[in-house]
């Protein structure tokens, strides 16, 4: 019988305070397989006591405070790579992206990715430098797992919107970091040049929506004025075997233990 496997992404948006806030009990409910988690912002000592049993690979930032990726695994994990390995990554690049190779029951792997990518602002124009050569070495790496032709997911937060749809007040930001067309087009080139799926959009309809963050400020979650920026991006191989999607979005505002709600995907193997 071939496996079932469920992986879930979130940017945890500090991962003490995230368990702090439930994401234990959210855990225990969803029981992933994989668990992809962005902004974990915490050492090895303290990633290692929060996700007891697991499987990890993690990669810190060198910035204090700042970033980190996990992939965690109940099932073992065969190899990790971490980084994007070029000699041009800086400090602010670290703690952003780690894949692992999952291995399956009947011998084979997923490749997993859990990715952090610059968000930028505008009004600081060598964020949007870093950000846009950051992307450049995302786009080069997921180059060559396409070309491999093997089963491997790039998740977590992205930090763009692709579309008018995947941004409620989309009029207003037309001129932000997130929602910049040269930003959007790197999605493009993901999706129809190197032939990823967007699993969040094939499953959740032609939206408006399902968003996956909202501001802790104002009413930006009660009124759902939110933006899709957190993806699961399969290759071709992997995506066929996709079955299903769902944006974890909390009942309400007092129950989130993130700024981001998790995405979850399960794939028939």
């Amino acid at each position: 019988m071939a496996p079932v496997l469920t992986i879930a992404t979130v940017n945890v948006n500090g991962i003490r305070a995230a368990v702090r806030r439930g994401m234990d009990t959210w855990i225990a409910r969803r029981t992933p397989d994989v668990l992809l988690l962005q902004e974990v912002r915490a050492p090895d000592d303290v990633l290692h006591g929060l996700l007891d049993g697991w499987h990890v690979a993690h990669q810190a930032s060198e910035v204090k405070g700042r970033a980190g990726v996990v992939v965690a695994s109940r099932l073992p994990l065969s190899a990790v790579r971490v980084g994007l390995g070029s000699d041009a990554e800086d400090a602010v690049d670290t703690g952003r992206w780690v894949e692992a190779d999952v291995e399956l029951p009947d011998g084979g792997a997923v490749t997993a990715v859990s990715a952090y990518l610059h968000s930028g602002t505008v009004a600081k124009p060598e964020t949007m430098t870093a950000k846009y050569a950051h992307l450049d070495r995302v786009t080069t790496r997921m180059r060559e797992l396409a070309a491999d032709d093997r089963l491997a997911v790039v998740a977590g937060d992205v930090n763009i919107a692709h579309h008018e749809v995947d941004i409620k007040n989309w009029r207003g930001n037309r001129t932000a970091a997130g929602f910049l067309p040269r930003e959007r087009a790197y999605l493009d080139t993901w999706l129809d040049e190197l032939g990823y799926a967007d699993l969040g959009r094939r499953f959740g309809g032609e939206g408006p929506g399902p968003y996956t963050w909202w501001s802790w400020r104002g009413k930006a979650f009660d009124n759902d004025s939110g933006w899709r920026i957190d993806y699961q991006l399969a290759t071709p191989a992997l995506a066929e075997r996709a079955v299903k999607v769902e944006v974890d979005r909390a009942e309400t505002y007092d129950a989130r233990f993130s700024d981001h709600a998790p995405v979850v995907a399960t794939y028939d193997l």
